[in-house]
């Protein structure tokens, strides 16, 4: 793995959402790693994300899953055009779709979940995502993820956004 995630590279601007924003202090703050071809993911559920007594709830699945993805999308665009991450322009990716199949109750304590790129297609990138909880498959997804429209990466760094 490199010493930095991917999420270390977005500008500050662009810094703040809930799963993988490193200035979000609430957030959940993720981190995603190459990891040969897959990209790799490594989290902990807190007491707060539990569903019932031993499980986390699936609204934090979705948005881990979200949020590796979108990040193993800007990290796919760099690769496809032979660049480092911290080279300009910069990219960053939100999600135009998201699904999110749930094979089996996951447990709480450690995640790991592995990105694999499917395609990369001008703005658009698409990865899936396997989650997984002591080795085993709890859920599978899908990240449609869209490069952010420059006059949002504008609005945003102006902080009217």
């Amino acid at each position: 793995m490199t010493a930095k995630a991917f999420q270390d590279y977005y500008p500050d601007h662009l810094s703040y959402c809930y799963g993988c924003g490193r200035l979000n202090q609430e957030g959940l703050q993720i981190k995603s790693y190459w990891d040969g071809e897959e990209s790799l993911c490594r989290v902990e559920p807190r007491p707060v994300h539990m569903a019932i007594p031993g499980f986390v709830y699936g609204g934090f699945i979705a948005s881990v899953i979200d949020c590796h993805g979108t990040g193993t999308a800007a990290a796919a665009a760099y690769r496809a055009e032979g660049r480092d991450m911290d080279t300009d322009p910069p990219h960053r990716f939100l999600t135009a779709a998201l699904h999110v199949d749930y094979l089996r109750p996951t447990p709480m304590g450690p995640l790991e979940l592995r990105g694999r790129v499917k395609e990369v297609k001008g703005r658009k990138v698409v990865v899936e995502v396997s989650l997984l909880a002591a080795g085993d498959l709890c859920a599978r997804g899908e990240v449609v993820a869209v490069e952010i429209p420059e006059r949002y990466n504008l609005l945003a760094q102006s902080g009217r956004g």
